[in-house]
């Protein structure tokens, strides 16, 4: 059983940064699609940015030139580098991860960015 856990998280400050880590346990993680999705109160979870097996990325028009993806094969850990923070950017981030069959979640972790 695949399980995800994210870290990295909490209060950040407008124009900062911070590194959210996702460690992945209970199969092959090489294989998998990962990526960080987030949801603010009242909104719907949205795709922040993912990366293929092979290392391809995509970004949500929102983070582009800000955030960014990386993976570490050997450390099952997907990460996301978030600079230039806003507080648009606060929201609940989950990890997630897909290969051709079931999809995993991480538990969800709190990104607030305030002064």
């Amino acid at each position: 059983q695949v399980q995800l856990v994210e870290s990295g998280g909490g209060l950040g400050q407008p124009g900062g940064s911070l590194r959210l880590s996702c460690v992945f346990s209970g199969s092959i993680f090489s294989i998998y699609i990962m990526a960080w999705y987030r949801q603010a109160p009242g909104n719907q979870r949205e795709l922040v940015a993912s990366i293929t097996s092979g290392g391809r990325t995509n970004y949500a028009d929102s983070v582009k030139g800000r955030f960014t993806i990386s993976r570490d094969n050997a450390k099952n850990t997907v990460y996301l580098q978030m600079n230039s923070l806003k507080p648009e950017d606060s929201a609940v981030y989950y990890c997630h991860s897909s290969a051709s069959g079931p999809q995993y979640w991480g538990q969800g972790i709190q990104v607030t960015i305030s002064s």
